[in-house]
């Protein structure tokens, strides 16, 4: 028998990395906010990697702290390696990693939820979804408490009709041997909204006491740490190591010899896995002539003798998997502690959502991480921010937040999902983005924390800092170009060290800066008016000034694209009936509704001449465009 719990403004479902940074959007934002999740005990669980971070996945990090989101906060809590990504490449593509006590992260999580104002953090789980009154949503849990809501953010993760895969073993279930979100499909069906079957998957855990570390190649984090958060003045220290191995021809046979004992291929899973990140014998049948596969140990906590095998997932039999890890240098006797499984799950076709989040035919319904497709701890993270402010947004009567491919990853990441969707487990990269030169992770905080202030997650005192840091670099970009060093002996025989030519006559310390064996630590001896300034401020003004002729390319690029955003297109607008249009193109215009021609450029099948269709369509002043 159901009852009322009352009315929220927002119920978001699920507590992993999308739901809490929903929930703690909404929340901070004045909306009273319930987050209900199956277990507390799994509240910012990590069931795969026991790590933040990652190439343009560190990034996406960067950009939800410049927002206000919590992330990058927690993981500076409670790293126990930190280490920055692609240093041998331009700075464009680095990024941060950090290997986190996998059990504190989640205990500091669930503490930030608990002691949030505006928010209620339930076990419970959601078992339907129902329109009431008014345009409110009705929300039942399962035991029969039913929450009048005025937004719902579906954040179920791998949970949602979740089902492991073990060999020739499979039962439903959610991740870490959790109960699976059982009954919620049939709800979303029943409503009409549009669901698909993904799959991913985790390695084994090993006991520690049982690899033999002597031979293998260590890892260290790096000194000094550099940390996630803006808000993080005082960065941790290092207090864990990570190792190196590779698989060999040995493992490759014990592999291939049991293929048949594996629904992966024996037919029994259906979901599409991650092409980007993908088991072990997909590996090996992906790249039949590679001899061998590196993969990682790595700890998950400082309290635990647990240690995680990255890069080496399977779902095949048990016996099997104690039979090739052992075949690996310096797991010759190791004991696995939690078996490797692939778990199936249900989740939406992202193409039915806005770039609000919210879906175009539900108002006041949102998806945020899994549930929209995508894989990974930090796009979960940021989508769930960005569902959780629109959310709020909505409700508060106040214009959407709507961020674009141009100003960050995150616009990147949400613009993929709703234009061209997906039909694998979404992983963010460098590579998808056109702009990734000015999307770096260094100038996160110049790109978003204004965005952050307006929408009101962005508080005084962090305001404060981030203004006083703009001034810094404007002034540092100010003195290192209108500063002139004559040509010194000392000056000259530091720039023939270094493998640069000599100067004849005075030089602008910008210019030698510029120069690519040189940078502001080489040049210290000879900058006697460098201020006293932080290394990310030192930072910003290097890069500025080394690749300013690529960033003035790419924000001209920049211009146009959104020259073509804000060419708006109307919702209603009705693609069949516009003459010269190809088939194709009326057929996805009409099913995914663009909100501009921008964005109708990146559907896959709408050519350039169907963009040339709807701009002179527009010019008449058919479509009535805003």
């Amino acid at each position: 028998m159901n009852y009322s719990a009352g009315k929220i403004d927002v119920a978001v479902v699920g507590a992993g990395h999308a739901g809490i940074e929903a929930a703690l959007a909404s929340a901070r934002l004045g909306c009273r906010t319930a987050v209900f999740t199956i277990n507390l005990d799994a509240v910012g669980n990590c069931p795969c990697n026991p790590s933040i971070g990652g190439t343009a996945k560190g990034h996406l990090v960067r950009e939800i702290d410049a927002l206000g989101g919590e992330m990058g906060r927690t993981t500076d809590e409670c790293f126990i390696q930190s280490r920055m990504l692609n240093r041998g490449k331009g700075p464009a593509v680095h990024s941060l990693r950090a290997q986190i006590d996998r059990r504190e992260y989640g205990k500091i999580m669930k503490h930030k939820l608990e002691l949030q104002e505006n928010l209620l953090l339930k076990q419970a789980e959601v078992v339907d979804v129902s329109r009431g009154e008014n345009g409110a949503w009705n929300v039942a849990t399962r035991m029969g408490a039913v929450y009048e809501a005025k937004a719902v953010i579906f954040a179920t993760g791998p949970y949602l009709s979740g089902k492991i895969f073990v060999g020739e073993v499979s039962y439903e279930s959610g991740p870490d041997g959790m109960f699976p979100a059982a009954y919620l499909t049939g709800s979303l069906k029943k409503l009409g909204i549009r669901l698909r079957r993904f799959k991913t998957g985790t390695p084994a855990r090993v006991l520690r006491s049982s690899i033999d570390f002597g031979g293998l190649e260590v890892q260290k984090g790096d000194d000094p740490v550099v940390p996630f958060s803006y808000d993080t003045r005082t960065p941790g220290k290092n207090r864990a190591v990570c190792y190196v191995t590779w698989t060999n021809e040995k493992t490759k046979k014990i592999i291939l010899d049991n293929l048949n004992r594996s629904q992966l291929f024996t037919g029994g899973i259906t979901g599409i896995g991650p092409r980007y990140c993908p088991s072990i014998e997909t590996k090996i049948l992906r790249f039949p002539d590679k001899k061998r596969h590196q993969f990682f140990i790595e700890p998950c906590g400082l309290d635990t003798e647990e240690m995680y095998l990255q890069g080496m997932s399977t779902s095949l039999p048990e016996d099997v998997q104690i039979a090739f890890y052992r075949t690996i240098p310096g797991l010759e006797h190791v004991e696995i502690m939690r078996t490797a499984y692939a778990i199936e799950y249900d989740c939406a076709d992202p193409l039915q959502l806005s770039a609000t989040l919210e879906f175009k035919d539900f108002p006041g319904l949102y998806g945020a991480g899994q549930f929209n497709g995508s894989s990974g701890y930090e796009e979960a993270a940021a989508q769930g921010l960005v569902a959780g402010i629109n959310a709020a947004l909505k409700i508060l009567g106040r214009e959407p937040m709507i961020l674009d491919r141009a100003g960050s990853y995150i616009g990147t990441l949400v613009d993929d999902l709703i234009t061209k969707g997906t039909e694998e487990p979404y992983r963010m990269m460098t590579s998808r983005s056109e702009y990734r030169l000015v999307l770096r992770q260094d100038n996160a905080d110049e790109r978003l924390t204004p965005v952050g202030r307006r929408v009101g997650l962005i508080f005084d005192d962090r305001w404060e800092r981030f203004r006083e840091k703009e001034a810094q670099k404007k002034e540092e970009l100010a003195r290192v170009r209108n500063t002139i060093l004559p040509p010194a002996k000392a000056l000259n025989e530091l720039l023939v060290s270094h493998e640069t030519s000599p100067v004849s006559s005075g030089v602008r310390l910008a210019e030698l800066i510029r120069r690519p064996e040189l940078n502001y630590g080489i040049l210290s001896p000879v900058d006697a008016g460098r201020p006293e300034l932080p290394a990310a401020v030192f930072e910003n003004v290097e890069i500025e000034l080394k690749y300013e002729g690529y960033i003035k390319r790419q924000k001209a690029q920049i211009a146009e694209m959104r020259r073509l955003e804000n060419r708006r297109l109307p919702a209603d607008l009705d693609y069949a009936k516009m003459t010269g249009l190809r088939r194709e193109a009326q057929e996805k215009l009409q099913r995914i509704r663009p909100a501009s021609v921008g964005q109708a450029s990146r559907i896959s099948g709408v050519s350039p001449a169907d963009i040339s269709v709807l701009l002179i369509w527009l010019g008449k002043g058919e479509g009535k465009a805003v």
